[in-house]
């Protein structure tokens, strides 16, 4: 149900508004728009932090959902921005396919109940550890529905790969986190699901002696689709057809003998890889969580600065991101990454962080012109991407 212009732009406390279609969020946001009244944006809670503006409305896309159309024979999907990721996930495994950019599951780390949808995994560029061999999912994108600033509804891209034509909206939207508009639909390329996989576990290995395992497997073509390091122990996981998984195995082993090698059966390797892209193994803490991106191999020096500051860190796609578990100041961990990126995903119990670090000023001046050409009255999610 629409709520009323006067509601929108004079309730004393926060609202929450949840549009059944896509015409309905269209007057909602243009309300909101004339009395430029902040939105807070979310898909289904799971991620949801508090609102940068205490007056914000919240807005929920969950239910605008459904699958619009799947092509199993093209590879090609398209659903509402609410549509729940499980229902995605298991209508493509009846056809044997997957997302292969793998989304994690924020919930085990977040601790949240809400229900994960495919908007929010858009929204937020979700990828998980195939992201070194598949790549994000904004590279998986065809094209996208979504409604701007101002409650106009734009469409960007297509539904076959030879059809996305044009700038590239599809590709600014994912990952801006619900700042230059709200997505109502989304249309992705789908990929088969790999029949059978292993892992290679290497025990009692430093962080350089993980990231050099990592470079070296990583530069063969034996197409390692997993290169993660936590508490010591190294791990490269290989997918493919059973024959092909049993060769790579043989020729990556014999290319790392010089390490001791423990190989990780197929359901004890799915297990674990669910395991790590939850980054499950810093659930139970009450310390801050960290996503810190970096290039591969400066890795096991901002491991050594985070080390000094206490706290636990683990690594994946191969050395290009950290997990860390700690807290130290926002300022510390900054300067422990160097030249990466330390974004906050969990803050301690009782504290807050903002959720992205300053920009340059060259970088800040982009953004915000960028972000006045789909939403210029600013109402959308304010406080994110550095705004």
């Amino acid at each position: 149900m629409a709520m009323p212009e006067s509601a929108c732009a004079s309730a004393p406390t926060p609202a929450t508004l949840a549009p059944q279609t896509e015409a309905e969020l269209s007057a909602q946001v243009a309300q909101c728009h004339a009395s430029a009244r902040a939105l807070e944006i979310a898909g289904g809670g799971t991620r949801t932090r508090r609102a940068a503006v205490p007056a914000a409305t919240q807005l929920t896309t969950s239910a605008i959902s459904g699958v619009v159309a799947y092509e199993p024979g093209e590879l090609t999907l398209i659903a509402r921005a609410g549509t729940p990721l499980d229902q995605i996930e298991q209508l493509l495994a009846a056809q044997g396919q997957a997302l292969a950019f793998e989304p994690m599951d924020h919930r085990v780390l977040l601790g949240s109940n809400g229900t994960p949808t495919l908007g929010g995994m858009v929204a937020a560029n979700i990828s998980g550890p195939r992201r070194l061999q598949a790549g994000a999912c904004r590279d998986h994108l065809l094209g996208v529905r979504f409604v701007d600033g101002r409650g106009r509804v734009i469409k960007n891209g297509g539904r076959v790969m030879k059809n996305v034509t044009g700038m590239d909206l599809a590709k600014l939207m994912c990952g801006a986190n619900g700042t230059l508009g709200i997505l109502t639909e989304v249309a992705l390329k789908a990929l088969p699901m790999a029949e059978s996989q292993q892992t290679l576990a290497f025990a009692g290995v430093t962080p350089d002696a993980a990231v050099g395992i990592f470079s070296a497997a990583l530069a063969t073509p034996f197409e390692v689709s997993g290169a993660a390091f936590h508490d010591g122990t190294a791990w490269l996981r290989i997918e493919g057809l059973t024959r092909q998984v049993a060769y790579r195995r043989e020729r990556l082993s014999a290319l790392l003998r010089d390490h001791a090698i423990e190989i990780v059966d197929e359901t004890a390797s799915r297990q674990l890889w669910r395991d790590l892209r939850d980054v499950r193994h810093f659930a139970g803490s009450d310390a801050a969580v960290w996503r810190i991106h970096v290039k591969p191999t400066d890795a096991p020096a901002v491991l050594k600065a985070l080390d000094m500051l206490g706290g636990q860190a683990s690594l994946d796609w191969g050395g290009g991101l950290i997990w860390y578990a700690g807290n130290a100041a926002a300022a510390a961990v900054r300067q422990a990454a160097g030249a990466g990126v330390a974004v906050p995903v969990r803050p301690a119990p009782g504290t807050d962080l903002p959720p992205h670090p300053p920009q340059a000023p060259g970088v800040a001046a982009l953004t915000a012109a960028i972000r006045r050409t789909f939403d210029p009255a600013g109402i959308l999610n304010p406080g994110q991407m550095g705004s």
